[in-house]
Parts: structure tokens; C-alpha cells; sequence
């Protein structure tokens, strides 16, 4: 957690509003392994991480709530009576939704002023938008005592996602965020909503991120695209969902769907496998197996669910080339962002000879960050 930003976040809200917020931390998150399973009722791998959100948040002696965004220095006032998401909106419809999905279930909502500002890099597949959502959503319980469990407030806030900005994303990122625990990766069960925890004895080894700057916009047109021939290939199969389904089965349908499609379900199938023999690599400390299988989940995500881009696969593909590399693959909803990468402690000069060559190969210079697993959101 960035202490700096801390002390800067609570200084701008004593400015603006002159008076004491409370203050609370919520999490990005990484998936180490498990990616286009959740929305399927599947099985996924996150982790909270020390980079996030930071939010103050009072009461307002106003009739109105201001919300100010500390890195973009833009400040938005709306009023409770009156809660419609916002064309190109951005951060205010994750705001907006969450507000307006308390009030949907009944939660008496009085205004408020709140400061946010966060370390998560932009565009980096690390969910900021779920850390945003978990803390206007804890801030408010804590503030108006509305009584929600924790697991009540995440799916107030995928709520938000889907009704506000328009992702039909499944519970994730936010349960990441909302119950992560220090050194820890979470097998979450992404139908039951329940998660075991398997902590993680990295060896020689750290996460390292690698941005790719690039976006080619997921945007939510073809993730919901993907949802979309999930959901059909799951109701040709009489399944609930993916999670369901086995490749002997989907098998018998190849030839009432496409080629294309028949890769996206298999992938989902074997991406679900892919997550329980993580689990197991975890728990026997096989850092080598659970390396290999991150490749294999990247060769999934690219060849199968096409939801990767020629700057993450250089990437990947590039890490090969060093033994001390022992696992990589694209992390997140795809179409740029970051690759995650197992990498040996003290690798700087391998780091180094890969930024060179992405930086050669596409006139772009891609970011570098070590990653921390943290506890979730929590009060200051």
C-alpha cells in the first residue's frame, strides 16, 4: 500500500471538504490462473495485490454528494433523487451504480463527499474498476451503518458493473478484492460463490507484471461476445453453465456448431481443469507445474478464445527464450494489458532484454511492475 498516496488522498478530501474522512484501501487483483471461467459458474485462481484504491469518504453537509477523482483531477456532484448512468461516464458510473443499486435494495442513503486516487496502473487488466465499486460500496456501510456482509456488497457491485457501465462481468474481481488474504491465492468457486485458500510459497521466484500499453478495446463488446456463445453452447448442451460441461459431451455437439465456437467452450473445459491442477501444484509447492500450466492458459487464451493480441504473445512468447522464466500468459479480459510472469528473484537484466525487444518490435514501451499479495479491502 502506497503511504504516500494515503497521506495525499486525506489531505485533498481535509482541503476540499474541511473535515475527517474515514479511510479505506481496496485492492486490485491478480488471476494467476483461471481467465473467461468465472462468467461461466467455473473455477478461478485470484489474488489481492498491494496496489489499489484509496478512498476518503464523510458526510456531506450538503444536499448533494461530491465524489473527486484525485488522479484525474476532476470532481463530480450528482443528487440521490436523481441516479442514471452517464454516457461515457467512466469512473462516475461506478460511483453512480453502486449508489443507485443500495438504493434499489432499500439502503437509506444520505450525501456524502469522497476523495479516491489509486496505484493501479491504468489498463492493466488488474481490475480497478471492481476495487472501485468494493470501496464507495464498504466505505458507505461503514459510514451509514447499512449492516452488509461482505459477500452482499460484491455483488451490489457487479451489479453496478453490468446495470452502469455495461460489463457483464462475473464475481471475480470483486471477490478478489473484497476477501483477499495476505500470501494467499484463492480457489474460488465462481457458482457457490465459496473460496479456499492455498498459500503460496513462491521459492525463488516472484509475479512480475508486464503492460504492454496497448488496448484494443476488450471493450464489452466481445467479452459479452463471448458470453454470449458460452451461454448458447451451454443450453445446446442442457447444462446450467460451462462449468458443467465435458469435452466428451461438447464433443457430440461439434457438428451442430462452429469450429469457433466448439474452441471457446473447449477452452473454458480445459481453462476449469487447468485451475483444480494449479491448485494441487500449489499445495505440493510445484512451482514448475503451476509455471507450465500458465503456458498452457495463454495458448488457450490466444489459439482457442482469441482474446489475446500479437503484443501479449510476443511477450509470452518471448519469456521462452530464459530458463529463469518458468510461467507466463496474458492475464485478464485480453486485447492488451498485462502478462503475468513467474520469474526468478533478481532477474533486471532479462527484464530488461525483453522491454528492449517489445520496445523494438512495436515502437512502445511497456511497464514493469513487482506484485505483493495483500489482504482485502479494509478500513485505515
Amino acid at each position: 500500500m502506497n503511504d504516500i498516496l494515503v497521506a495525499s488522498i486525506q489531505s485533498k478530501f481535509s482541503d476540499l471538504f474541511n473535515s475527517t474522512p474515514q479511510l479505506i484501501f481496496s485492492p486490485g487483483r491478480i488471476n494467476i490462473i483461471g481467465e473467461h471461467t468465472d462468467y461461466n459458474d467455473g473455477f478461478v485462481f485470484p489474488a489481492a495485490i498491494d496496489k489499489g484504491i484509496i478512498a476518503a469518504i464523510d458526510k456531506s453537509d450538503t444536499n448533494f454528494c461530491v465524489v473527486h477523482a484525485y488522479d484525474k483531477n476532476e470532481s463530480y456532484q450528482f443528487s440521490l433523487d436523481d441516479i442514471e448512468p452517464i454516457t461515457n461516464g467512466n469512473w462516475k458510473n461506478y460511483i453512480l451504480g453502486v449508489v443507485a443499486i443500495l438504493q434499489e435494495k432499500g439502503k437509506k442513503i444520505e450525501p456524502f463527499n469522497m476523495v479516491f486516487g489509486g496505484d493501479i496502473p491504468s489498463g492493466a487488466g488488474l481490475s480497478s474498476s471492481a476495487a472501485l465499486e468494493n470501496s464507495v460500496v464498504f466505505g458507505l456501510n461503514e459510514l451509514l451503518s447499512l449492516g452488509l456482509s461482505k459477500k452482499e456488497m460484491i455483488f451490489i457491485s457487479q451489479q453496478a458493473e453490468h446495470e452502469y457501465a455495461g460489463v457483464k462481468c462475473g464475481i471475480m474481481d470483486q471477490y478478489a478484492s473484497m476477501f483477499g488474504q495476505k500470501n494467499k491465492g484463492l480457489l474460488l468457486d465462481c457458482r457457490s460463490i465459496e473460496a479456499t485458500s492455498f498459500h503460496i510459497d513462491f521459492k525463488d521466484y516472484e509475479l512480475i507484471l508486464i503492460n504492454t500499453n496497448v488496448n484494443h478495446s476488450l471493450s464489452e463488446s466481445a467479452y459479452n461476445d463471448r458470453r454470449s456463445v458460452c451461454e448458447k453452447v451451454a443450453s445446446l448442451l442442457y447444462v446450467k453453465a460451462l462449468r458443467d460441461a465435458t469435452e466428451e459431451g461438447l464433443l457430440k455437439l461439434k457438428s451442430q456448431i462452429s469450429e469457433e465456437d466448439f474452441q471457446k467452450a473447449l477452452y473454458v473445459i480445459q481453462e476449469n481443469n487447468r485451475v483444480h491442477l494449479a491448485s494441487m501444484a500449489m499445495e505440493s509447492n510445484d512451482i514448475f507445474g503451476l509455471g507450465g500450466l500458465m503456458y498452457k492458459s495463454h495458448s488457450g487464451l490466444q489459439n482457442q478464445y482469441k482474446v489475446s493480441c500479437d503484443e501479449l504473445d510476443f511477450l509470452v512468447d518471448k519469456t521462452k527464450e530464459f530458463q529463469e522464466i518458468i510461467g507466463a500468459r496474458m492475464m485478464g479480459g485480453g486485447f492488451g494489458g498485462c502478462t503475468i510472469n513467474l520469474i526468478k528473484n533478481n532477474s533486471e537484466e532479462i527484464l530488461e532484454t525483453i522491454i528492449k525487444a517489445y520496445q523494438l518490435k512495436f515502437n512502445i514501451e511497456p511497464s514493469v511492475y513487482q506484485v505483493n499479495i495483500e489482504d482485502g479491502v479494509k478500513m485505515l
